[in-house]
C-alpha cells in the first residue's frame, strides 16, 4: 500500500513524503525532494520494529543538511579529480566543491536539492528529473528517473534509468546511511562481509590514483563477517569479484544486539564503503537526536569514482540512444 502526505513547497513545486506498506506492516519512506529515502521500519529478532536509517523528522533538516542523508546521487556520484574530464576531445569544467579543487557528488548539478516529478502505485513510486544541459558543467540533457519498489520480503529494490541527447557520464546511487540497531548505538558492533578481493587505491583526497590493488594492502579485509571497524573510519571503494552469481549478495551486513540483517544485490561492478566519518549537523535526526560520526555507515553501489579520468576504468559515458539501467537492492531480515 502507498499513501503520500504534502510536507513542504521548494523552488516552485510541491514536495511530498511517500509510505510504501507491505502486508507484515513494514514499510519505508520517500520524498521527491532529492528522490529521498527518508526511513526503512523494520522489526528486529524480537519482531520490534524500528527504523534503520538516519533521516530527519521534517524538511527543514534535508533542506539544511550537507551529508546527502538519504538521497539520490546523480548525475555523477563521488568524485572527478580536478573538477574537470575530457570527452570527445572536448573539456569540461565542473564546480570545484571538494576538498583541494575537486567535484564530488556534482556539485550544483546533484539531484539532492531538486524536487521530482512523481507516479505511484500499490507498492512503487517513480521520481523523475530533468536535468539541463551544461548543469554544473556537465554535458547533455539528462532525463532520469529513479523508481523505489518495497517487497512483500522487506526487500528495497533502486533501479535507475537515464537518457540523454549529447554523451555524458552517468553514475547514479542511493546515499543512505544505515544503522541496524536503530540508531541506539554506533555502528562499531556492525559486522560486513563484501565480495571483493580488489579495491581501488586513492589518495587522502579519496581519488582514484588508477592503481587496483589487493583489499589485504588497505581498508577492509574479509569476505566473511568482520567487525565493520577493524580499519577505524573508511571511505573506500571495492571492486566486485567476478564469480558472483546473479542472485547472491554482494554486501552483508549484520548486528547482533538486534538480530537485523541486510542483504545488498547490484548491477554496478562495485561500492564505496563509508563509515560516516564526517556526519554531524545542526538538525536533530529521526532518531530524536544530532547525529555524529559513525551513526551510520552507507553502501554506496555505483561506477568507480573518477571513472571520466581513467580509460581503465568501466566506461560511465551515457550517449544518444542508449539507456542507463541499473539497480541496487537493500534485502532486510533476522538472524
Amino acid at each position: 500500500m502507498t499513501t503520500s502526505e504534502y510536507i513542504a513547497y521548494h523552488n516552485g513545486k510541491a514536495v511530498f513524503e511517500f509510505r510504501l506498506t507491505n502486508s507484515s506492516g513494514n514499510y519505508v519512506e520517500l520524498t521527491n525532494y532529492g528522490a529521498i529515502v527518508k526511513s526503512i521500519v523494520v522489526p528486529d529478532k524480537n519482531g520490534h520494529r524500528a527504523n534503520v536509517v538516519l533521516g530527519y523528522p521534517t524538511f527543514k533538516g534535508y533542506f539544511y543538511d550537507k551529508c546527502y542523508m538519504g538521497v539520490t546521487v546523480g548525475p555523477f556520484a563521488n568524485r572527478i579529480a580536478g573538477a574537470q574530464f575530457t570527452l570527445d576531445g572536448q573539456t569540461y569544467h565542473l564546480d570545484k566543491n571538494d576538498g583541494p579543487g575537486n567535484n564530488n557528488h556534482s556539485g550544483s548539478a546533484g539531484f539532492h536539492d531538486n524536487v521530482f516529478d512523481f507516479t505511484a502505485d500499490d507498492n512503487a513510486v517513480t521520481f523523475t528529473l530533468h536535468s539541463p544541459d551544461s548543469a554544473g558543467g556537465f554535458p547533455g540533457n539528462l532525463e532520469a528517473r529513479v523508481v523505489y519498489r518495497w517487497t512483500e520480503d522487506n526487500a528495497l529494490i533502486i533501479t535507475f534509468y537515464a537518457t540523454t541527447d549529447a554523451p555524458t557520464p552517468v553514475n547514479f546511487t542511493n546515499h543512505a546511511y544505515f544503522n541496524l540497531n536503530g540508531c541506539t548505538e554506533t555502528i562499531h558492533k556492525h559486522r560486513l562481509a563484501i565480495k571483493a578481493s580488489e579495491m581501488l587505491e586513492s589518495t587522502p583526497d579519496y581519488i582514484p590514483t588508477g592503481n587496483i590493488v589487493s583489499v589485504a594492502e588497505q581498508g577492509f579485509d574479509n569476505k566473511r563477517m568482520a567487525d565493520v571497524m577493524q580499519g577505524g573510519g573508511l571511505n573506500n571503494y571495492y571492486i566486485f569479484d567476478k564469480d558472483i552469481a546473479v542472485n547472491e549478495p554482494v554486501c552483508m551486513l549484520y548486528d547482533d544486539a538486534s538480530g537485523r540483517v541486510m542483504a545488498t544485490y547490484t548491477t554496478y561492478p562495485g561500492v564505496q564503503l563509508y563509515t560516516g566519518d564526517y556526519l554531524g549537523g545542526d538538525c536533530t535526526g529521526a532518531h530524536g537526536t544530532l547525529y555524529k560520526p559513525f551513526d551510520g555507515l552507507c553502501l554506496e553501489c555505483q561506477y568507480y569514482p573518477d571513472s571520466p579520468n581513467h580509460l581503465h576504468f568501466p566506461d560511465t559515458i551515457l550517449r544518444p540512444g542508449t539507456t542507463y539501467n541499473h539497480s541496487i537492492t537493500y534485502k532486510f531480515g533476522v538472524i
